[in-house]
């Protein structure tokens, strides 16, 4: 295709071939080539393979393969001329204009041209505005108050739309006529006719596409103006769908890091690009996008979603993750905490708390199941019905999730967290996924039916007269995390504080403090309680807590050294401190359930013991005559 000597020619040998498929493919370094998911087929082993010194690609699972003109046109579905085209501007290569096919292919590329040329010339008038005028010095001191220096403002090509009516307007219409201007967006017509500047005083922020060409303008209102956000409407050669704020400038550090950061504005992206953390893109404020996340897809699979943590954040965070989940991306969700009484957005945390702390936050990032098991963890649980809502909040995303074995690890999780019969769960979920059905049906059994026996054994002991009364609540007081997550919960806190206070139970006046389910499982735990508890059975039931929580610990440590295994390695400071903790817990679980085994055989062993049992009773009757026991 390429003719000795002709332009494709000498395009084809100053372009990178790994640079140009790198745009669509995630490729890692193999030896001296470059290797990665094939885009031509579904495979899940990567058989797709660069060579930087031959200039060719192939892939071993399909046969595809050519040079860097045949990899264009059939990722672009184009022809040759605009495969050169392509390439060209990828690779920043200068090439004459080439004749075009049809006239109408020729005016729209010269209006597109003229368009982009109209947003070149644009961007120069608002950095004037901002550097040489009396109200760019005005939104310079807004800009310096919210961190951003003369350098910053520089490197971002942030400038100022002023507030005249018709400034731009008067600087472009001797160079453009009216029609271009309009579909520009940069200038709107009244119903009168009259044309007017769509940006006035307003901090623009330059809207780039891939190649790093202005096509579009985000805008703040200086003062209380609204809408607070302007962005440009969609045009000839900016669809907001298609694009991604800071792209061009971060696709080089999403490549080399392997995961991107996403915020949701303008002042977010800036702030996280200059706390040295380049790989950030903007949605500009608007719900992430199908296209949105096929154009990230072609730098990484891994995503960091930072958005806002007000409801319209949290909001737009659940919907990308519904169309993430769909292409499957390794999603984390990092939720920045308040900052005094102020939520925090990155830019703000950035500011307030610098940029080491957010790296911190960063690192620690959850992934997005514990992130929305959190929030379903807010909602009301405190009945079936409740539990099965906070169920139907996660049951979209598990659907979403193309990865057998990641959705059975949610079920387990959901289970643990909302306090759910996983055997139940589980088939409920089946049940829902294959009816098609993005709920459940409220189903009581779906709710353990009752306190678990150790908590009961627990609870009558804390309503009991006597010493044991006063020691178990001591035990609980020192270390609240054995009863906190459990079902009776509430009732523990309620009843311990009341047993410290070394006053008379009235349990009447206990159950008022509690909601009407827990009150309820109070009176028919004391109902069905009917020997008093003795010390060894406490022991034991506090052992039944101690390896429930080490269960959960260990689960959780788990989770945290696969997470760090995939960003750090496994062999990375993080991940080998992970390793020692995951390896005390288990001893320590180890060590409790053996401890628990043996006190079970020795027990059954004594209840089966005559003499023993003789002898348990004559303790018991001293123990009556000495009032200790009723």
């Amino acid at each position: 295709m390429a003719e000795a000597g002709s332009v494709a020619e000498k395009v084809k040998q100053q372009a990178d071939i790994v640079r140009v498929v790198g745009e669509y493919v995630r490729l890692k370094k193999a030896g001296k080539d470059f290797s990665g998911l094939c885009p031509f087929h579904q495979e899940k082993t990567p058989s797709f393979t660069v060579s930087p010194i031959k200039q060719i690609f192939y892939c071993f699972g399909c046969g595809k393969g050519g040079d860097v003109y045949n990899f264009v046109m059939e990722m672009e579905k184009c022809e040759f001329p605009e495969a050169v085209r392509l390439v060209a501007e990828k690779c920043g290569i200068s090439i004459p204009r080439s004749k075009e096919r049809s006239g109408e292919e020729r005016k729209e590329n010269q209006q597109r041209a003229t368009l982009v040329e109209i947003h070149r010339e644009a961007q120069t008038f608002f950095v004037k505005q901002l550097e040489g005028t009396l109200e760019g010095k005005a939104a310079r001191a807004y800009l310096e108050d919210r961190g951003l220096d003369k350098d910053a403002v520089s490197r971002f090509g942030i400038g100022y739309a002023p507030s005249g009516g018709d400034t731009l307007l008067r600087h472009l219409k001797s160079k453009y006529n009216e029609k271009l201007l309009v579909e520009s967006g940069l200038i709107s017509r009244d119903q009168g006719g009259k044309l007017f500047d769509r940006f006035r005083r307003r901090i623009t922020f330059p809207i780039a596409n891939e190649s790093g060409k202005v096509i579009a303008f985000g805008c703040r209102a200086l003062g209380d103006d609204q809408p607070k956000y302007l962005n440009s409407p969609e045009s000839p050669i900016y669809s907001k769908s298609n694009v991604l704020y800071h792209l061009d400038r971060a696709k080089e550090g999403i490549r080399r890091q392997d995961f991107v950061i996403l915020v949701e504005g303008y002042m977010d992206a800036i702030a996280v690009a200059r706390a040295g953390i380049s790989n950030v893109v903007a949605s500009c404020g608007t719900s992430l996008a199908e296209q949105q996340i096929k154009l990230l897809g072609r730098f990484t699979k891994r995503v960091v979603v930072n958005y806002d943590p007000d409801t319209a954040g949290q909001s737009a965070t659940e919907r990308s993750l519904s169309l993430l989940l769909e292409q499957d991306f390794e999603v984390r969700v990092l939720a920045l905490p308040p900052v005094g009484d102020k939520k925090a957005d990155p830019d703000l945390y950035i500011r307030e708390k610098g940029a080491e702390e957010y790296q911190k936050r960063l690192k620690e990032a959850p992934s997005f199941v514990d992130y929305l098991i959190a929030r379903a963890r807010q909602m009301d649980l405190s009945s079936g019905e409740a539990k099965t809502r906070a169920v139907n909040f996660l049951l979209p995303y598990v659907q979403k999730i193309p990865n057998r074995i990641l959705r059975s690890e949610w079920a387990t999780r959901i289970a643990q967290h909302l306090r759910l019969e996983e055997p139940v769960l589980r088939a409920a979920l089946s049940k829902a996924a294959s009816e098609r059905r993005s709920e459940l049906k409220t189903q009581p059994e779906l709710v353990p039916s009752a306190v678990k026996q150790a908590e009961r054994c627990l609870i009558s002991c804390l309503t009991q007269e006597g010493s044991l009364r006063g020691a178990l609540a001591q035990r609980l007081q020192e270390d609240p995390g054995l009863y906190q997550g459990l079902e009776a919960e509430k009732i523990f806190a309620v009843l311990a504080v009341a047993a410290l206070s070394e006053k008379p139970l009235q349990v009447t006046e206990v159950a008022t403090v509690l909601e009407e389910d827990d009150r309820r499982s109070l009176f028919e735990i004391l109902l069905k309680a009917s020997e008093p508890v003795i010390w060894r059975e406490v022991e034991s039931c506090l052992a039944v807590l101690r390896i429930r929580r080490l269960k959960m610990q260990r689960d959780d440590a788990q989770r945290l050294y696969q997470q760090e295994c995939v960003t750090k390695g496994i062999d990375s400071p993080e991940s080998l401190q992970l390793r020692t903790v995951i390896q005390n817990l288990l001893d320590q679980l180890q060590a409790e359930e053996a401890a628990q085994e043996i006190e079970q055989k020795t027990k059954a062993k004594d209840e089966r013991d005559p003499v023993l049992e003789e002898i348990q009773k004559k303790i018991e009757n001293s123990l009556r005559d000495m009032g200790l026991r009723k």
